[in-house]
């Protein structure tokens, strides 16, 4: 039945956006300005809770607990279990925005920065940082570790209703099918999300390296070429296509981001990770709480407040997908693995990508910032044209983006299986095939309904109500943990006192 009702209701606005796409787009608008307008804050508290939650979890006493039995191991090797987080995670993102958010900042910074200054680029890389750093992270975490612990050690459903049931009131025992199908739903939108902009990139980078057109034809085309190409991954199973892909586009991105770092200016790539951790830490609170009540600006809504909302969007599946391959690893050692490790890893890529375009920019005058004024899916390609063997690393960078669209889409139909299947671990390849085909088509819809633009209004319009969600499960984990940790504490004590009584009084010693 979830199956049915979500994906009709994802084949509906599908539908629509092919149909009717400018009606759609002026809906999804409408929503957009309302809940920017009225809930820009609440996803400010909400995410910046869920990071304090994941540090003290992972630095607490409540770190020590296993998610699973005591005998139980990892599946995947530190390197695998990190390749596939990290591919799900934000993979095409991180390639997408890497230089073309810090030269959006540079040109349109924040409110009261001055355009094309100093203080507008090391703002530039400070809110790139803030961006893609520990507070996304931590909402895939705390979703994950919520879905982890009550499948592995309480022997729950791999379900995101199965936290949300395990709070002890009675109303939401009943409510089960419809947060299942809010996960579904957002996860279909915030995947479709990144895929419509792995194909506007994959488009640039082929008519960067080959001259073909840049149009909607062929962007629809690359969709259903990769849609093929993620289903037969999908299709492989976790331990073969899924694991494979991700290790090999780590090890593609992390080449791609040496020879930048080697061929580009090394000293100022340093100097700014050096500074930009500098300044991020120090402005962690204001930048997370920062609203505009006193001056008419969207930016913190059409920057913050829609990562947050993406980020809010592909929790579920990310969540899913991170539980799926994370039984045996103790609390610490998965927030630690979620996001720390994956905060100083897009710290670095910014540092290497954004860095140099800044530096390219300001000091060299190329003109990256008009690439990305015409079309921000070029903004990497435009950086590449500037540095040696930059045709080399259009082609590199082009293969990277398919294979991480290639490596999210195969991820989100194994999730959205699961999902529509109760729990399955490994659903059937005909609801893959389904799954597929539908989040496909919600990327056509969005991307002819207006681009990008679209893609982002979807996503914030359909996170809200999961965001709600997510406090549920994040309450629910916090009891469980609580609760198991106060018992093995007990039965801890337990023992120690029986083995005293079984050695005996001590014997007093002899003159």
């Amino acid at each position: 039945m979830e199956l049915l009702i979500s994906a009709g209701l994802i084949l509906a606005i599908v539908l629509w956006g092919v149909a009717a796409p400018d009606s759609l787009g002026a809906v999804f608008d409408t929503a957009l300005a309302a809940i920017t307008r009225n809930f820009g804050w609440f996803y400010l508290w909400v995410v910046l809770g869920l990071v304090v939650m994941a540090l003290i979890l992972a630095f607490s006493r409540y770190g020590d607990l296993k998610l699973g039995q005591e005998d139980d191991e990892p599946e995947f090797s530190i390197g695998a279990w990190f390749a596939m987080l990290f591919a799900a995670g934000m993979g095409i993102g991180l390639v997408f925005w890497g230089v073309a958010e810090p030269i959006s900042h540079y040109g349109t910074p924040p409110p009261g920065i001055a355009p094309h200054t100093p203080e507008a680029a090391n703002a530039a890389m400070r809110y790139s940082f803030f961006h893609w750093g520990l507070h996304p992270w931590a909402v895939y975490s705390i979703v994950a570790l919520a879905i982890a612990f009550f499948q592995f050690r309480k022997g729950g459903s791999a379900l995101v209703s199965t936290a949300v049931m395990a709070l002890p009131w009675a109303p939401l025992q009943r409510i089960g099918p419809v947060v299942n199908v809010l996960a579904v739903i957002a996860t279909a939108f915030g995947v479709a999300a990144s895929l419509g902009m792995g194909a506007l990139q994959i488009n640039s980078g082929l008519a960067a390296t080959m001259g073909v057109p840049v149009n909607e034809a062929w962007q629809v085309g690359i969709i259903g070429v990769t849609t093929v190409l993620f289903l037969a991954s999908a299709v492989s199973g976790v331990a073969r296509g899924i694991k494979w892909l991700s290790t090999f586009n780590l090890i593609i991105a992390a080449l791609l981001a040496l020879a930048v770092f080697t061929l580009g200016p090394t000293v100022v790539i340093i100097d700014t990770f050096t500074n930009t951790l500098g300044s991020y830490l120090s402005e962690f609170v204001r930048m997370s709480l920062r609203m505009t009540p006193f001056r008419d600006s969207g930016w913190v809504s059409g920057w913050t407040v829609f990562y947050w909302a993406w980020w809010v969007s592909w929790s579920p599946f990310v969540g899913l997908f991170i539980a799926r391959v994370s039984r045996g690893r103790s609390i610490r050692e998965f927030i630690l693995g979620t996001v720390l490790a994956p905060t100083l890893a897009a710290f670095v890529w910014f540092s290497v990508f954004g860095g140099t375009a800044l530096h390219l920019q300001i000091m060299q005058g190329v003109p990256i910032a008009d690439a990305v004024n015409a079309d921000v899916s070029t903004a990497l390609f435009s950086l590449f044209h500037a540095l040696p063997w930059g045709a080399l690393m259009s082609g590199v960078a082009t293969v990277l983006v398919v294979v991480f669209f290639v490596t999210s889409g195969d991820s989100a139909v194994l999730v959205l299986g699961m999902m529509s299947t109760r729990g399955n671990e490994n659903p059937s390849a005909r609801v893959k095939v389904v799954w597929g085909l539908l989040i496909s088509g919600i990327a056509v819809s969005l991307l002819l309904a207006g681009g990008v633009k679209a893609v982002q209004t979807a996503t914030i319009v359909f996170a809200l109500p999961f965001t709600a969600v997510i406090l549920l499960m994040a309450l629910a984990l916090w009891r469980g943990v609580k609760a198991d940790w106060e018992a093995e504490d007990r039965r801890d004590r337990a023992l120690r006192r029986r083995l005293r009584e079984m050695a005996g009084p001590a014997t007093p010693p002899q003159p």
